[in-house]
């Protein structure tokens, strides 16, 4: 065959190629879901909890994420995606009062963001109600970035120091009030989801100084954020529907958030009458090996496993077609759960 045949039979072919990708372009890849750790030194000095858990996310198929920060990660054993905003020695206040996190969020625009924060504020002995009014505004700032910013806030891990002894009830007392706080700021578009990352957390066994997590730490940290991160990686805002009933009060339970052992389960009631409802108790059942461990915005009795959850001073009073939120952490696994609530 002659070159001149060869040449126009290879542009014939070419043409046709660049013909058919006009027709049928190649599908645009789904961008990344960016995800900004967010703390202090815990979490990047160097916050080997992020590296176990971006390594588990791939492990899990979880591929299409990218850790973002203005902070390169640091050695932790093998090669990871460490980018971060763990400032070491930063409190939350401050962050919040000079604000610091707008230019973070500019410069990295994620989709999610993990946020363990308020050891240093702890150290320096700022009050609760005003390391949580720090909280609010850093959410804020975060929705202002990103209106749907999946938001998951940690309740600290403890604090056992001969530096600062108050510090360790310090601790206790803001993370027995972070998810009162969360209740407060969740929203359908963008949820706060509160992350237990104090429970079963040993200061002699999991860090090496009483405060910052050592090897068997980071597993544990690693491990409590990996199913609530799991979840907003697939999560999407709740229905706004009513739920189900065809009385004046009904309720609905959704489980929002699982972890190995444990679950946060939100019970949504609701006023579908004509008139308005002063008081209000839901009744459900758990299933076996189950307990509730804490609840926020309801007053809970139990009974065996039935559960009696009742309204509180301020959420009370629902008027037609209005609603209120009770969130609950419980003990034990949700798979085949089937509570059925009475209102």
């Amino acid at each position: 065959m002659r070159k001149e045949a060869v040449l126009s039979s290879l542009l014939t072919v070419f043409a046709a190629v660049v013909a058919m990708l006009l027709v049928n372009p190649p599908a645009a890849s789904a961008a990344p879901t960016r995800i900004m750790a967010l703390g202090d030194s815990i979490t990047g000095s160097p916050g080997c909890w992020r590296a176990l858990l971006w390594q588990r996310l791939q492990n899990a198929g979880q591929t299409g994420v990218d850790f973002v920060g203005t902070l390169p990660g640091q050695g932790c054993g093998f090669t990871y995606d460490g980018e971060n905003e763990g400032h070491g020695g930063f409190l939350a206040t401050n962050v919040a009062d000079q604000n610091q996190l707008p230019g973070w969020l500019s410069a990295t625009n994620p989709n999610i963001v993990l946020m363990h924060f308020g050891t240093n504020d702890v150290w320096n002995n700022r009050p609760v109600a005003t390391i949580l009014a720090a909280f609010g505004k850093l959410v804020d700032q975060m929705r202002a970035n990103n209106p749907g910013m999946r938001i998951l806030v940690a309740q600290i891990i403890p604090m056992n120091t001969s530096n600062c002894v108050p510090c360790g009830q310090r601790v206790v007392d803001l993370n027995a009030a972070i998810p009162g706080w969360a209740a407060s700021k969740t929203t359908a578009q963008s949820p706060v989801t509160v992350v237990d990352q104090w429970s079963g957390f040993s200061t002699a066994a999991d860090t090496y100084d009483g405060v910052h997590p050592n090897a068997s730490g980071d597993q544990k940290m690693s491990d409590r954020w990996f199913q609530p991160l799991v979840s907003a990686l697939g999560s999407t805002p709740p229905p706004t529907d009513p739920p189900p009933g065809t009385g004046a009060c009904a309720a609905e339970i959704r489980v929002v958030n699982s972890w190995q052992g444990g679950f946060q389960a939100d019970i949504l009631v609701r006023n579908n009458g004509a008139a308005a409802m002063n008081g209000w108790t839901v009744r459900f059942g758990l299933a076996a090996g189950m307990s509730v461990q804490q609840a926020w915005n309801g007053v809970v009795s139990t009974t065996g496993q039935g559960v009696s959850v009742g309204n509180v001073g301020w959420n009370g009073s629902l008027a037609p077609a209005s609603s209120a939120t009770v969130g609950m952490i419980i003990n034990g696994d949700p798979a085949g759960w089937s509570p059925n609530p009475v209102c």
